[in-house]
């Protein structure tokens, strides 16, 4: 077993890309794109204190050759090479840099959505205006010991083709050249959170990428069937405070702004395999943008006019307005008013809203009757870009289901502040499990809120009082919901359950 993961290992197109001597080089991922001619491609961030004329170079250039760089620079990298029947053997290469490029595509879709969310605050300083500045540059490196005869570019494919909720890997060596024995071409699990600009330049993944993973690859496909490069991870982590997603580069988008490096090299990319359908979230049509006066947040569709979402979300004295995006489709605004919102008193932070209109294209989602722990869920909102690219995508598993019959599900899909209102579904089949994701954990005291800890309004108790005003068209249907015995108080204020008086 250790034998063949070494070897899966091995297979890997990615390596680590030190840069400088000394016993601490500047270190991190790098992603073999070619092994005839041997074409390595990684984030140019790691050449940022080399660079002669400074760093403010990224903001003045749209490509930069290699002569901006200091005669004589060591550049290394370190790969896992396959050894017939033993485990892989790292081994050493000399590389020599051939010039940077700057994603447009990357780029543009970056500034659209506000480069601060991604790299800091407004009082962001020198080093994360910097980071923001090199953000959509890459370098190319050749390296001769690379090559292969009659070696090719590695398989990759277009981001163009994925799906929201499309399953990811990410490769890449947490920490760069530390320790490379144990973290070389680490994988993570995850799947498409969102993606923006043209044919997907940027896209968001909730697997884990650590630091020194930047400039690692993004594949589709499992690994034992030779898996298809789609992205390089550009920044581990983004968003204020770190939300614990990953922002990546399409490598369409760097191909085609690296299109004049490339050919000087005569060596044009093979063109991308083609895919077949890549599954991804079919249910995102259930889940909404929930606007109320300044504030926004998320809902789910449960009827052509009838939307869940929580009561925390709506502002008292407004009109509520609802934003949908059917699949395939152009948003659509909706004005709502509201039919329930639960007491303040309720243990369910639950509110209705009658939409003015029908929703276009509505698919009644199919709600579930049973809860199993540990089975993979997606949940879907807008926390993660907010109003920018239409709902978000986040997977996990259901961590716990709470009460007999449940009154809280919990899972781990990284939720971030404006999801709340929104849906959890089954992954295998796209079961609504939870009306609402209603909020994480937080700890008040240190300060610190865990988005892969949330929790959620099952489905199961949202049934009866649901079909009774559909059935009804009373409001009061959803008193219920007011009630809650003291086993669901106490589960939503995180209390003790009381013992039994059995």
């Amino acid at each position: 077993c250790v034998a063949r993961a070494a070897a899966m290992s091995a297979e890997l197109p990615c390596c680590v890309v030190s840069v400088g001597d000394g016993a601490e080089p500047c270190s991190c991922s790098g992603v073999i794109l070619c092994r005839g001619p041997g074409l390595v491609l990684c984030h140019a961030a790691v050449f940022s204190p080399f660079l002669q004329p400074g760093p403010e170079a990224w903001s003045r250039h749209q490509a930069l050759p290699a002569s901006v760089l200091p005669p004589g620079l060591r550049v290394r990298l370190l790969h896992a090479a396959p050894q017939l029947g033993a485990p892989s053997a790292l081994q050493e290469h000399e590389a020599q840099p051939l010039g940077f490029a700057r994603c447009q595509a990357f780029a543009r879709a970056l500034a659209g959505l506000a480069a601060n969310w991604c790299c800091g605050g407004e009082d962001e300083g020198e080093a994360e205006q910097e980071a923001a500045a090199s953000l959509p540059w890459f370098a190319w490196l050749r390296a001769p010991s690379l090559d292969v005869p009659g070696g090719g570019w590695t398989p990759w494919a277009s981001a163009g083709d994925l799906h929201k909720g499309a399953a990811l890997l990410a490769c890449g060596s947490p920490f760069g050249a530390l320790c490379p024995d144990l973290f070389l071409n680490t994988l993570s699990g995850g799947v498409l959170s969102n993606a923006a600009g043209e044919g997907n330049a940027l896209l968001l993944t909730d697997a884990r990428c650590l630091p020194g993973t930047q400039g690692g690859a993004v594949l589709l496909g499992p690994v034992a069937s030779r898996p298809r490069v789609v992205a390089v991870i550009a920044a581990a982590s983004c968003g204020a405070g770190g939300r614990g997603l990953a922002l990546l580069c399409s490598l369409h988008a760097v191909l085609q702004s690296s299109r004049g490096l490339l050919r000087q090299l005569g060596e044009p990319p093979a063109p991308p395999a083609p895919l077949a359908a890549v599954p991804g979230a079919a249910a995102l049509g259930c889940v909404a943008l929930v606007e109320s006066g300044g504030s926004w947040g998320s809902g789910t569709l449960l009827a052509p006019r009838l939307l869940l979402t929580c009561r925390h979300v709506l502002q008292a004295g407004t009109t509520p307005r609802v934003t949908l995006w059917p699949h395939g489709g152009r948003a659509s605004i909706l004005q709502a008013r509201l039919l329930f919102a639960a007491a303040e008193a309720s243990p369910f932070d639950v509110a209705v809203l009658e939409l003015q209109e029908r929703a276009p294209g509505f698919q009644p989602p199919r709600l579930a009757s049973a809860f199993q722990p540990g089975e993979a869920v997606l949940a879907l909102g807008f926390g993660a870009l907010g109003r920018a690219c239409g709902p978000s995508v986040t997977g996990g598993v259901l961590s716990a289901v709470v009460g007999a019959p449940p009154v809280m599900l919990q899972s781990t899909c990284a939720v971030h502040p404006g999801s709340s209102g929104g849906p959890l579904l089954a992954a295998s089949d796209g079961r609504l499990l939870a009306g609402i994701v209603a909020s994480n954990a937080r700890d008040n005291a240190a300060g610190a809120t865990y988005p892969h800890l949330n929790f959620c309004v099952p489905a199961t108790l949202l049934q009866p009082p649901l079909a009774r005003y559909l059935r009804t068209r009373d409001p009061a249907a959803f008193a219920p919901l007011d009630a809650g015995d003291e086993g669901a108080r106490a589960a939503w204020r995180l209390q003790q359950r009381p013992p039994s008086k059995l």
